[in-house]
């Protein structure tokens, strides 16, 4: 009996690692998604570093109101929970993509876009609420660094449907099928990141007092 041949050739090597799939990177990732977890990586350090300026200035109130004085925590966890739900109508979405159910698709990735509408009116509401008590962004420092750090958040959040969106768009034209599942996968990679960021933001910033 012959011995195979083995190879020295790293790209061959890495090549054979993931099945020859010409869009794959030696980490069996595509290229595509490996991308979306490096940016999703850069991303964990902008919320750390908004997250952390905002407990370095939250007790700078400059003898004005603080936002934590004003925070409603029943209002915001009702926003929380319906923005973790739909992490679940995310997931719902890409299961019945997989499975080649587009008009289930469409009725979840749109499930999911309105739950997050929801969430991202309950933040304006909030944000309204906040400068009638004259907590506003140039306030004080406090203020300041959590209106940016919400703000940047809420951001994320209009980006994340505007791209949920575009995915319903193209199920409607046929053109979001079975075959090209991975951008549902992509997509809720990065619905999913904004709602986990968000937990730890309304743990860290809403329940956690600050001395």
């Amino acid at each position: 009996m012959s011995a195979e041949p083995v190879t020295t050739d790293p790209a061959a090597a890495a090549e054979a690692a993931v099945g020859h799939d010409p869009h794959a990177t030696s980490t069996g990732l595509s290229h595509t998604k490996l991308a979306m977890w490096v940016f999703l990586g850069s991303e964990c350090l902008l919320f750390g570093g908004l997250v952390s300026t905002y407990l370095l200035y939250a007790t700078r109130g400059n003898g004005r109101t603080l936002p934590a004085e004003v925070f409603d925590i029943p209002f915001t966890s009702v926003s929380s929970f319906v923005l973790l739900m739909s992490s679940l109508t995310m997931v719902l979405a890409l299961s019945a993509v997989s499975r080649g159910e587009p008009e289930s698709g469409r009725a979840w990735l749109l499930a999911t876009a309105l739950l997050g509408g929801v969430f991202l009116g309950g933040q304006v509401y909030e944000f309204t609420a906040f400068v009638r008590e004259g907590v506003g962004f140039t306030t004080s420092p406090a203020s300041s660094a959590f209106f940016t750090l919400t703000g940047f958040h809420g951001v994320h959040v209009a980006l994340g449907i505007v791209m949920l969106m575009s995915l319903f768009v193209r199920s409607v034209k046929g053109n979001l099928t079975k075959k090209n599942s991975e951008t549902v996968e992509i997509i809720g990679l990065y619905w999913h990141f904004v709602d986990i960021v968000w937990i730890f933001i309304f743990t860290v910033i809403y329940l956690i007092p600050v001395d």
